[in-house]
């Protein structure tokens, strides 16, 4: 486990994710902030402690693969990519824009350090069961990380995937869910319940987590447990990794926490100006902690 220096180095750099979130949606006059924000910690732990990626080579053969399933929070990976150096960070500010490269939705030919073009939901997991299988054909020793939505774990080729890949002992598969329970028309209960959904995976053939999802201490301790999982002295009794993340839809912004308007919408002024603030406020607090 990391110690607790890298981890506020970590709370940092989501901070600065989540200010390049608001800022890149004010700009553009639309996006889809409350899931974006819901996802940093999960994002920021893979991509500046975990995975094994060159920003200077984003076709690197060897990197690890990451998808991003839930494509309605491209601004996040956008704003992780950019943080991580894979294109400027002045490139955000032309999220929507007409001739940019950062759609709403992805575009795996023209963002570097994508995958998948993503945006249509349901969709991104039988990729990732794909790319798993075919490095385990190839005897590539790569991992491939995903993160659904729960909303989007609604669609019936979620399930197909998830058997496909328990029965297959895809163990070097980590899915993250991000568990907002907040979908674009409504209460996540209120729409399709999913619970119990840990129940549900276990079932399934999965090797299931629950965590906090903005607690960083328990996104990268769980990472670490599925990576153990993979010795050969235990990789036999388990498929693949299913890590459910608790998480708070519109995190760090307290006019969009848990409010199903902040699914998708653009910014005020006013709004820009006390998200902005919060966050500076937040970034003060955690300098003062250090």
């Amino acid at each position: 486990m990391p110690d607790e220096a890298v981890i506020n180095q970590l709370r940092v750099k989501c901070l600065d994710v989540r200010r390049d979130i608001v800022e890149m949606i004010y700009a553009g006059g639309s996006g889809h902030p409350g899931g974006s924000l819901s996802a940093v910690e999960i994002l920021t732990a893979l991509y500046f402690h975990v995975m094994r990626i060159r920003p200077e080579q984003p076709d690197w053969p060897e990197r690890d693969r990451f998808i991003l399933s839930k494509g309605h929070a491209a601004p996040a990976l956008y704003a992780v990519l950019a943080e991580r150096g894979f294109f400027p960070r002045a490139e955000l500010q032309t999220f929507t824009a007409p001739g940019t490269r950062l759609q709403k939705h992805i575009d795996m030919y023209l963002v570097p350090g994508t995958e998948l073009s993503t945006g249509s939901l349901g969709q991104g997991l039988s990729v990732a069961v794909g790319m798993a299988l075919a490095d385990r054909l190839d005897g590539k020793d790569r991992r491939v990380y995903v993160l659904i939505g729960d909303g989007e774990s609604q669609e019936g080729q979620v399930w197909e995937a998830a058997m496909a890949a328990a029965q297959l002992r895809l163990n070097h598969l980590i899915v993250f869910l991000d568990y907002n329970r907040c979908q674009v028309d409504g209460y996540l209960p209120d729409i399709c319940n999913l619970e119990p959904v840990a129940e549900k995976w276990k079932s399934f053939g999965w090797h299931v987590q629950q965590i906090d999802g903005h607690d960083l201490a328990q996104v990268l301790g769980a990472l670490e447990m599925a990576q153990a999982a993979r010795r050969p002295a235990v990789a036999a009794g388990h498929g693949p990794h299913m890590l459910i993340a608790n998480t708070v839809k519109g995190k760090g912004v307290s006019f969009m926490e848990n409010q199903l308007a902040g699914h998708s919408r653009s910014l005020s002024q006013e709004e820009y100006r006390i998200a902005v603030q919060e966050l500076d406020a937040a970034q003060h607090s955690l300098a003062q902690e250090g």
